[in-house]
């Protein structure tokens, strides 16, 4: 099958589209209330973020690194934090300033990254856009679990997870855009 260009869908590229569409189902196992909704909703969020790792290893082990996959895996990562996040400020665990900062980063990065594919450049993700993203799932893990969970700790761990999160997301854009300033220069 023909998908992104003239290369064939492959066994990574599928596994990162499989993490789009658990984006939907962990949204509505944390919206609609029954026993445990919320650690269903965990479960899903935590496999589909399993995911990237596991389309990752499996397109630099065998070989599968496509231009589809260069795109679409940081963009799947977006939209897995995305949902995640904007179901937390209708809950109410999470101030929407703090979403419109990381979502302002993540939508500039994204439209480097378009400006960049019109001069024919493909920006891969990061080393700091790795950690910025792990530091995203982890302070949304916590975010499930909250403070109720981590009750032994007197901190309120949410909110160091997530500003933790926000300051490192803020960074990884800041490398993002200096690393990138000729693609940004050359319009």
């Amino acid at each position: 099958m023909i998908w992104w260009g003239r290369e064939p869908m492959n066994l990574a590229n599928k596994i990162t589209i499989l993490r789009i569409l658990m984006i939907p189902v962990f949204m509505v196992l944390m919206l609609v209330k029954f026993p445990y909704h919320m650690e269903a909703a965990l479960v899903v969020f935590l496999l589909a973020s399993l995911t990237d790792k596991l389309d990752g290893y499996i397109a630099r082990k065998y070989n599968m690194i496509t231009d589809f996959g260069k795109f679409m895996d940081p963009l799947a990562d977006k939209l897995l934090v995305t949902g995640a996040l904007l179901v937390f400020i209708q809950l109410g665990r999470i101030e929407s300033w703090i979403v419109f900062v990381i979502l302002t980063r993540e939508f500039a990065v994204t439209g480097l990254r378009t400006l960049a594919a019109a001069q024919n450049v493909i920006i891969a993700a990061s080393n700091y856009g790795k950690i910025k993203t792990v530091a995203q799932i982890v302070a949304i893990a916590v975010l499930f679990l909250g403070n109720e969970f981590l009750s032994l700790i007197v901190l309120p761990v949410d909110m160091i997870a997530v500003y933790f999160a926000l300051v490192v997301t803020v960074l990884s854009g800041l490398d993002y855009f200096g690393k990138n300033m000729r693609v940004i220069l050359k319009n």
